[in-house]
């Protein structure tokens, strides 16, 4: 069966396609074969059950992929089908209550954890009329309601976990979009109060010379060459600039670190030298190092408290980031060897401290050498 792909408000459009939906979605359909298998050993061939099973199959496959494709707001639908339809075959094969536990922890998915609890209230209240409709054994109604509960409240806390993620990476994009337009807007500023002016000044001495080039020779040299002296001081003062807008990256990093982190409930503490005096490419190293350190504590850390500490020592530069978490960091996995090799572009060093339970720390330092190779003042 071809899967239709997700709408943008579906669950896994909303969500930007998690690998955990994708991979259970297609872990639980196998279930279907104990669906036929275990009562085809039990009861034998026989049309009574088998028809209506092999009937609700492709029904609950369409509502099952609807819940993941379709839109969030008939996600209880779609899902509450799905338990109607493990009510109405559990009357010929009693292995359709899977249809209802799944249903019901499928609606833990929803927008809200309501649909979910009610549920499971629901349906274990119509398993327990099915135990005296239609004799079934009592301890359904505790695999209903116990796994109902637990393996939706499982799902609940990852879905609510991965909507705050998908939120966090598009408010970090907007927050990066607003800051370059805003760099954007002041370097444009800063370039038109450095070159207009000038500009003009240019272009009346340059008219001026070139009247006076046939009379007054001397004249016009002279003009020409204060033409060249104002052309030199813009030229520097337009690559201060430029300078400017390049040194803003590490900071404007932090300052996403810190919405990251603290949206997490992590507390993120900065200390930061009078000025930082970096290159471009060192800088844009360092910042993309310092990001993926920050995802690391963000996903995988369970801390609530980072710290980021830049120091200089003379020409010796350092940053170290440490976090109380769990530990463990693996020294080439997490995005670790990435790190690594930036910083060995750089010519500095990281080193990690990770030790289980204890919390990670970075610390990547750059020797004065690789400053000065690398055009440090």
């Amino acid at each position: 069966m071809r899967i239709p792909p997700p709408r943008p408000d579906s669950l896994l459009g909303g969500l930007r396609s998690p690998v955990y939906l994708r991979w259970q979605a297609g872990l639980q359909v196998f279930w279907l074969i104990a669906l036929i298998q275990a009562p085809l050993a039990v009861k034998g061939f026989d049309w009574t059950w088998l028809g209506p099973t092999l009937a609700s199959i492709p029904v609950y496959l369409v509502c099952y992929v609807a819940v993941f494709v379709a839109p969030l707001s008939r996600l209880p639908f779609h899902a509450g089908a799905i338990v109607a339809l493990g009510f109405v075959v559990w009357a010929v094969n009693p292995v359709s209550i899977g249809y209802v536990v799944i249903g019901v922890t499928l609606l833990a998915y929803a927008r809200r954890a309501r649909a979910w609890l009610l549920g499971v209230a629901i349906a274990t209240l119509l398993t327990l009329g099915w135990v005296y409709a239609f004799h079934v054994p009592m301890v359904h109604v505790l695999v209903v309601f116990g796994v109902g509960l637990m393996a939706g409240f499982s799902n609940y806390l990852y879905v609510r976990g991965a909507r705050r993620d998908a939120e966090l990476r598009l408010s970090q994009t907007e927050v990066r979009r607003l800051a370059t337009l805003a760099e954007r807007e002041r370097i444009g500023r800063d370039l038109h109060d450095l070159l207009g002016h000038t500009l003009s000044l240019i272009t009346l001495k340059s008219e001026l010379a070139k009247r006076l080039a046939l009379a007054d020779p001397a004249r016009a040299q002279q003009e020409m060459e204060e033409v060249e002296r104002v052309a030199r001081h813009t030229l520097a003062e337009v690559r201060s600039a430029v300078t400017g807008l390049r040194a803003g990256d590490l900071a404007s990093e932090l300052v996403s670190a810190r919405l990251m982190l603290e949206a997490s409930g992590i507390a993120l503490s900065v200390e930061l030298p009078d000025g930082l005096d970096l290159p471009a490419q060192t800088e844009a190293s360092l910042a993309l190092v310092l990001r993926e350190a920050i995802t690391n504590i963000h996903r995988h850390s369970r801390a609530t408290e980072a710290r980021v500490i830049i120091t200089r020592n003379g020409q010796e530069f350092s940053m170290r980031i440490v976090d109380n978490g769990c530990g463990g960091l693996a020294a080439h996995g997490n995005g670790v060897s990435g790190m690594r090799e930036r910083v060995r572009q750089i010519g500095g060093r990281l080193a990690i401290d990770s030790p289980a339970k204890q919390g990670t720390a970075l610390e990547i330092g750059i020797p004065a050498h690789a400053r000065q190779a690398g055009g440090f003042a």
